[in-house]
């Protein structure tokens, strides 16, 4: 298992991104935290060129990929839409081919995003594991060098708005983040680590794809099929095993949302601060409120990771009885 990145590298990723990235802002908003009891900081990954946190990672990625192999043309990578938006912005500012592979009946609104990026879209299979694995074999057909969803590369791209926000609010008790794959959990413990701060962290998955909450419960790689209909973002059947073992080494706890409340939280996040966030970039808000009798009067952050929903998804959250 490779180390979490360090200060220096996660400092050397900053300066490679910030050309394409500006720091995204940490930011209180009363009205979100009116009944909370806590002092509620939102980390806005929403405000990327690609509305999600993953495009830091691409873009280091990318960057090692062509210095350690000069001679690559393409990349593929699977995807529900986040991941697939970073490799095709990256893989256009390195002047790479980019193939993206996304299941059938995937959001409407991050296929488009994708082609807009460049990026030659190919629909595959009913779940994002059955597009990773179509993707493999055309790695091979057609000579692409496959980017994974979790690789150190990602994760010392993403700790960068990890380093982001725990420089930009000290003293932060608790940071609760949504779990995926892994790589914006890792990024976050790896800056968590490289600043040496006691702060908790508090991963957060959908209720109905627990694969990485019953990992953490039992100690072990358990697969669970997922069935959420709404935070398509962390729609994980098999958890990676290398960001697992970080994830048990460096979680405080695990905590499940269901779609219901990830839909509401989507509903109080627009209403509140005026920033859309799609279903897997509003649970940790939506764990937050679960928790919110431990945090009483304590320093809290949750990061929004995304902001990518459908207009169906965003109509839903709209409707959702409060």
């Amino acid at each position: 298992m490779a180390p979490l990145p360090s200060l220096a590298e996660i400092e050397a990723a900053k300066a490679l991104i910030r050309p394409h990235i500006r720091e995204t802002p940490t930011l209180r908003w009363p009205l979100l935290e009116a009944g909370l009891g806590c002092e509620l900081w939102l980390k806005h990954e929403n405000h990327t060129p690609v509305g999600a946190f993953k495009i830091r990672g691409g873009l280091v990625y990318m960057d090692e990929l062509k210095r350690r192999e000069p001679h690559t043309r393409g990349v593929i990578a699977a995807t529900t839409g986040n991941h697939g938006q970073s490799i095709a912005f990256a893989a256009r500012q390195n002047g790479l081919r980019a193939v993206i592979v996304v299941p059938h009946g995937n959001n409407p609104e991050k296929n488009a995003a994708m082609r807009s990026l460049g990026a030659e879209l190919v629909e595959h299979g009913r779940e994002f594991q059955e597009a990773l694995e179509f993707s493999r074999k055309l790695a091979e057909q057609e000579g692409l060098h496959a980017v994974p969803s979790f690789h150190p590369w990602l994760v010392r791209g993403v700790a960068t708005y990890g380093l982001e926000m725990f420089r930009s609010v000290p003293g932060l008790d608790a940071v609760f983040v949504p779990i995926g794959l892994g790589s914006g959990f890792c990024g976050i413990a790896a800056a968590r680590q490289a600043l040496g701060l006691g702060t908790r962290l508090i991963g957060v998955v959908s209720a109905h794809a627990p694969g990485y909450a019953l990992s953490f419960e039992q100690k072990r790689l358990v697969e669970q099929p997922s069935t959420t209909r709404v935070a398509e973002g962390v729609a994980c059947k098999t958890p990676n095993a290398e960001a697992l073992d970080l994830v048990l080494r460096h979680a405080h706890e695990i905590i499940t949302v269901t779609d219901d409340e990830a839909l509401l939280a989507m509903r109080e996040i627009i209403a509140a601060t005026h920033n859309i966030a799609e279903g897997a970039g509003a649970l940790a808000y939506a764990a937050l409120k679960q928790r919110r009798q431990e945090w009483q009067g304590r320093r809290v952050a949750c990061v929004l990771t995304g902001g990518n929903a459908s207009m169906a998804m965003l109509r839903a959250a709209l409707d959702q009885p409060g």
